[in-house]
């Protein structure tokens, strides 16, 4: 079927919509828009809806701030860059003014998504420490960023990556103590730590104790992230499945009440059949007795009229 013009813009708005809306009314929204998709013909439209997924509650609090201000998540994406640069080239002086404006950032944030979800739906549950770590992953990958900015996330972010997203890890060595002064950690896949010519072996020897089990965690998150993945994809699987099941479920029972509708209908006719045979033949029995009255007394009459003539 060649879909008329206009015809993909209009799905993107449908799909906006969707994910604008509480999630609780989402996949009865969905269901409604891919039977309507279906009824119009519209084959690879209700396909695009099939496969979409229900957002949690955080994810859609954050599709409806990159969905209705935009221009937020552009000053989220910039003042990314801009930290990042700040970190490749060690700018303490930078770093920290970036970090204090980051945090101001988010904050500010996670208060204009807080007020449109709860213009939304005044009385939800918002998770905004999630809403928040996702908008800090944002900051940290760019990638994160480019899913948010999409409005069609289906569940909050986090960052996977070497550090700690909320402060940045720049370790500075003091020349009297062994304690860091402020923690900053390299942005190369490397993550070695900084060190600096006045470390004494012993501050060293801890850097590189450090590093070796920042090293082993990362390799154990990498393993977790994977079985976590596998089981979110199998879990969608499943979901889909269900879905799957419940709209055909859905459709079985629309199909019956269709048709005990139909049935009740025709059991009304076939009683109002009845009622009228019913009358019909008691209008007959009238007619027979009457006609038997007829006979009897016509009958008499003759007899009467015989035995009276002479012999």
């Amino acid at each position: 079927m060649t879909r008329p013009s206009g015809a993909a813009g209009t799905t993107d708005e449908l799909i906006q919509r969707l994910y604008e809306q509480p999630p609780d009314g989402f996949v009865a929204a969905r269901t409604a828009a891919i039977d309507e998709a279906k009824r119009a013909g519209d084959r690879d439209t209700a396909k695009r809806l099939a496969a979409l997924k229900k957002p949690t509650v955080a994810a859609w609090v954050v599709n409806l701030l990159a969905l209705r201000r935009p221009d937020l998540i552009d000053e989220l994406v910039d003042l990314s860059a801009a930290l990042r640069d700040a970190q490749r080239g060690l700018q303490g002086d930078q770093l920290r003014e970036l970090t204090a404006q980051r945090r101001q950032v988010v904050s500010a944030l996670v208060g204009a998504a807080r007020k449109l979800a709860l213009e939304a739906d005044p009385g939800a549950k918002l998770p905004l420490g999630e809403v928040e770590a996702t908008l800090s992953a944002a900051l940290a990958e760019p990638s994160i960023a480019a899913q948010v900015r999409t409005g069609r996330l289906i569940r909050a972010a986090s960052y996977a990556g070497f550090g700690e997203v909320p402060k940045p890890r720049l370790r500075l060595v003091s020349d009297t103590d062994d304690e860091f002064d402020e923690e900053a950690e390299d942005d190369d896949e490397g993550g070695e730590v900084v060190e600096f010519p006045q470390q004494s072996t012993r501050e060293r020897q801890a850097a590189e104790r450090r590093r070796r089990q920042i090293e082993q965690r990362r390799r154990e998150l990498r393993r977790e992230l994977g079985a976590a993945e596998a089981a979110e994809h199998r879990a969608d699987e499943q979901l889909e499945r269900a879905e799957g099941a419940e709209r055909d479920a859905g459709h079985l029972v629309e199909d019956l009440d269709a048709e005990l509708a139909e049935l009740e209908r025709r059991r009304t006719e076939a009683q109002a059949d009845v009622a009228r045979r019913k009358q019909a033949r008691r209008a007959a029995e009238r007619e027979v007795a009457a006609a038997r009255r007829r006979v009897g007394d016509v009958q008499a009459a003759l007899e009467d009229l015989e035995s009276g003539e002479p012999d």
